[in-house]
């Protein structure tokens, strides 16, 4: 049965377009809707709304729907439409009326939001363990290779001298930028909306400082209006964010597809860890590093789409952001998998020494050539202008 459930059935086709894939979606929700009943659940019981007894009961339950869901033995049905909904036909089914009581005071507008909000709490965190981790990782490689010299370049052409370590402490100083991001992320992300309802509050006197506290947010989310409104810009700015994580490695992944090309050389990529083609006998792919590179630029889209989809719509809830949560949802996948990817490429990545060495070739050393003059006395444009000409001769 639905939640807003009236004297009439919905038209098949009608549901099957309405619901869509929130069942499947929702899955990932389940134990954090659970758990946000259980902290809701106490407060009704201390408004007298439910009896320690009912209150016992329920938790009870919703610590066995968490346990299902753990063993994959709890599903949500097309008919239900969302997780919400199943969890509170199961504890209507088991309890009666206990089941039937903890929708008093919050409707499914603040429950998504609320489970919402904590299920991107907990992941954001597994963002921020794999970027350590990664950092950790760049660490070691720069102890193992970091004195070697590589060439830096500009517009695709040597430039000037510089070394392994320099070059991997990039990545490594742009990820300390983005766990900068993600602390910034967490405090806007950390209020509790529960007990806005549909936007509007409610008409009883609950305690919503008792369930955001319970729950773990540091603050409640105070105008209910603002908390449909939030929904959009809080999704698109966890997309952002991840974005800038992505925009990171896909700048890192342009590198390594070029320097690991045999006319370059620089790195080594194991064999195992390329691709092959179908037609050329000799093709060692780093298909890695194509796909994380593209994988940047889905998730740009995916934040113009959350930011698309809800501009426009005036205050409240409306349907339109059902379709917020699979992008930022295939976001925070696509970023933490490429995030784990790079990481185990880092721990495997080989620098060939003999090429990097070969690749310091004359003309990388321009720019010091012309500074020597400089400690000469030399003004820097005449020394400019010298080694300039000297390279150039050096060519006829």
């Amino acid at each position: 049965m639905k939640l807003w459930q009236k004297e009439y059935s919905v038209d098949e086709a009608i549901e099957a377009f309405t619901v869509g894939d929130d069942p499947q979606l929702d899955m990932r929700l389940v134990p954090y809707d659970c758990v946000a009943s259980k902290a809701h659940a106490s407060m009704l019981n201390n408004m007298g709304i439910l009896t320690n007894k009912e209150t016992g009961d329920l938790h009870r339950e919703l610590g066995q729907i968490i346990k299902l869901h753990k063993e994959g033995k709890f599903g949500i049905k097309q008919s239900e439409e969302d997780c919400h909904t199943a969890i509170e036909n199961h504890l209507t089914k088991v309890l009666g009326d206990p089941g039937k009581k903890i929708h008093t005071a919050r409707s499914r507008n603040d429950q998504i939001l609320t489970a919402l909000r904590l299920y991107y709490k907990d992941i954001i965190r597994d963002v921020t363990d794999i970027i350590r981790s990664l950092m950790d990782t760049i660490a070691v490689f720069i102890q193992q290779n970091g004195n070697t010299p590589l060439p830096g370049y500009t517009h695709t052409r040597k430039a000037m001298p510089t070394t392994v370590g320099v070059w991997a402490d990039c990545l490594n100083e742009a990820m300390g930028d983005n766990l900068i991001s993600i602390e910034y992320l967490m405090d806007l992300i950390d209020s509790s909306p529960l007990g806005t309802a549909a936007g509007y509050g409610v008409s009883l006197d609950i305690d919503r400082d008792f369930t955001a506290t319970a729950l773990g947010f540091k603050k409640i989310q105070k105008n209910p209006i603002y908390a449909q409104h939030s929904r959009g810009k809080y999704d698109a700015t966890i997309i952002h964010i991840l974005s800038q994580i992505m925009f990171d490695l896909n700048r890192f992944s342009s590198d390594l597809i070029l320097f690991t090309e045999p006319g370059f050389n620089y790195f080594i990529l194991p064999d195992n860890m390329t691709t092959g083609s179908s037609i050329m006998p000799q093709k060692k792919n780093p298909d890695v590093f194509e796909l994380i590179r593209a994988k940047y630029h889905t998730v740009v889209s995916l934040e113009m789409q959350v930011k698309q989809l809800s501009a426009n719509l005036i205050m409240g809830y409306h349907r339109d952001y059902q379709l917020l949560k699979k992008a930022v949802f295939e976001s925070i996948d696509i970023t933490l998998s490429s995030l784990h990817i790079i990481n185990y490429v880092f721990q495997k990545l080989k620098v060939d020494n003999v090429s990097c060495a070969n690749a310091m070739t004359d003309e990388i050393y321009a720019t010091e050539k012309a500074y020597r003059l400089v400690r000469n006395g030399i003004p820097f444009r005449d020394a400019y202008k010298q080694v300039a000409k000297e390279l150039n001769d050096s060519k006829i």
